[in-house]
């Protein structure tokens, strides 16, 4: 045997071993940390002073592991399951309400239109005290989701609390449908408008009825607004893509670990459409499949995209069955775009020592072609063909936003106001916000930012110290300035707020389909899209840069 041969095939038993003794390895290491849990659990158990909970010990001890990877991968419980599937099939049977659980209180933040809770007349801002005769107060979330979720037509009776007074309420449960499209129109006698909420399996479907119904009304060309849109699944992302450009055509390529985990989607149908010219709204919070629409559209130069630089979410999730009926959604792979980028924001790997999160952005974004040869990028979102520019926000504007303040001020406002003008015709004015930051003044307590709260914690660590002595009046004084400064720092966004607040007021009287209805008006994201569709130089100046 020559001396090359032999050469070889001892490189070849050294890998073999090296492969070999690297898999035994980390099979050791992960039996040794399972049996090392198992033990620790089993003496937990039987000789800890007090009882404990196994089932809750378990999901908390599995819900930080992986709280520490990204905030996608998940353990569902069989309750999660359950919920999960509602989200992704879009139906369920229940009251037709979104709820917000805090401090121990249910508050009803939105009545679907033509639902239960609406027909039992429920309105957004109501408390829930009881479920049949529990108080909500002794559940968690999840458990009070699952009292009011139900078979379809069996009835539940609620104690509510509105505007200070108590009141029982019979509703009757039914199958509750989430439209992932829940208003389409035509803007003008050529322009039509879908609106589009969430990828879940109906979404390819109706996106297709809006787009014959406008078809037929004589759109000549289209707008799809997936601002705000989370995503969800993949394949219809793919599916509605399909409608706009050839069939065997590549929408996105997933990368896994493994090869079998790994694939590449293509258009499997004929087009419905290669020629109406075709716009994309998204903002900062249009994320996953609602980036691979806009960014494989973009890459074939087959519509405009328009709006701010999207979320930036690249990574793919699959649901993974476990032990007892439980499972966990799992990061499994990231998807890339047909010019092969990533537009992934957040790496989740790196982080630092203290849990900060590095951007793939901020190290300089990588430059792609499209199939005209424009330029654009990965990493950090879909940045968008035409920006609306907009004043950053800022950190109160944000904790307002959140707040309960904001919410409770849109409830005050419907129950003095009996009613308003339609939606095309209602919008707010600069005095409406200063009546917002006057209330805003008088319930601070309901918006209070992390440096308000930070000096409340400070205050009170000195009175247990015997520290206070004049130091209570300098903090008040401080305070004082300090909230002064936070209602200032709102002005900067006031146009953001505005718009937000009237979503929030328009959906109490004319619910979600109001909202699309106002902003069909108003919002200057879709004015700006009808603009540069009416205008095909610009419209195909923007394709062909």
């Amino acid at each position: 045997m020559s001396r090359i041969k032999k050469w070889v095939i001892g490189v070849f038993v050294t890998v073999s071993i090296a492969i070999s003794a690297g898999f035994q390895s980390d099979f050791f290491e992960i039996a040794k940390q399972i049996d090392i849990y198992t033990t620790l659990f089993k003496e937990l158990n039987m000789y800890y002073i007090d009882e404990v909970n196994p089932g809750e010990l378990t999901s908390k001890s599995i819900n930080y592991m992986l709280s520490n990877l990204d905030p996608y991968t998940r353990f569902y419980d069989e309750q999660g399951v359950e919920d999960a599937r509602i989200r992704a099939t879009g139906e369920y049977g229940g009251i037709g309400a979104i709820s917000r659980f805090k401090d121990k209180t249910l508050i009803i933040r939105e009545v679907l239109k033509n639902s239960p809770a609406e027909k039992a007349g429920i309105k957004s801002g109501d408390k829930i005290l009881k479920i049949e005769e529990i108080d909500v107060k002794d559940f968690e979330e999840i458990g009070v989701t699952s009292l009011l979720n139900g078979l379809p037509n069996t009835k539940v009776k609620l104690k509510i609390e509105r505007q200070n007074k108590e009141q029982d309420i019979l509703v009757t449960r039914k199958k509750i449908e989430v439209n992932a499209v829940p208003y389409f129109t035509m803007l003008n006698n050529e322009v039509g408008y879908i609106s589009f909420m969430k990828f879940n399996e109906k979404a390819s479907s109706e996106v297709k009825s809006a787009y014959l119904d406008l078809k037929e009304q004589g759109m000549k060309k289209l707008i799809i607004d997936v601002r705000s849109n989370p995503g969800g699944l993949l394949n219809e992302a793919v599916s509605i893509t399909n409608f706009f450009i050839p069939k065997n055509k590549v929408v996105v390529k997933t990368i896994a670990k493994t090869e079998k985990e790994s694939a590449t989607y293509k258009t499997q149908s004929e087009p419905i459409d290669l020629e109406i010219p075709l716009t994309i709204l998204v903002n900062n919070r249009s994320a996953s499949a609602s980036e691979i629409l806009a960014g494989s559209l973009q890459d074939y130069d087959r519509a405009v995209i328009i709006g701010e630089r999207s979320f930036g979410k690249g990574l793919v999730q699959r649901y993974k069955p476990l032990s007892y009926g439980t499972q966990m959604k799992l990061t499994i792979s990231k998807y890339y775009t047909p010019s092969g980028r990533c537009i992934q924001e957040l790496d989740y790997t790196n982080r630092d020592d203290e849990g900060n999160i590095p951007k793939f952005s901020d190290s300089g974004r990588e430059e792609y072609k499209t199939e005209k040869g424009r330029t654009v990028y990965g990493g950090g979102g879909i940045q968008p063909d035409y920006d609306i520019e907009k004043p950053n926000t800022t950190k109160a504007t944000e904790t307002l936003l959140l707040s309960d303040a904001f919410f409770n001020y849109a409830t005050n406002y419907f129950y003095e106001h009996p009613s308003i003008a339609t939606p095309s015709k209602f919008s707010l004015s600069d005095n409406d916000f200063e009546d917002l930051k006057k209330y805003l003044s008088k319930n601070n307590n309901d918006f209070q930012t992390s440096t308000e709260a930070e000096f409340e914690k400070a205050l009170e660590k000195a009175s247990k110290e015997n520290l206070d002595g004049n130091l209570a009046k300098n903090y008040s004084n401080l305070l004082k300035d300090i909230r002064a400064e936070k209602l200032n720092e709102l002005d900067k966004n006031k146009d953001e707020i505005l718009d937000k607040l009237t979503e929030e007021i328009v959906k109490r009287y004319y619910y979600s389909e109001g909202v699309f209805q106002q902003k069909a008006v108003f919002d200057n994201t879709i004015l700006k899209a009808v603009s540069i569709l009416n205008n095909t130089s610009e419209y195909e100046k923007l394709l062909s840069n």
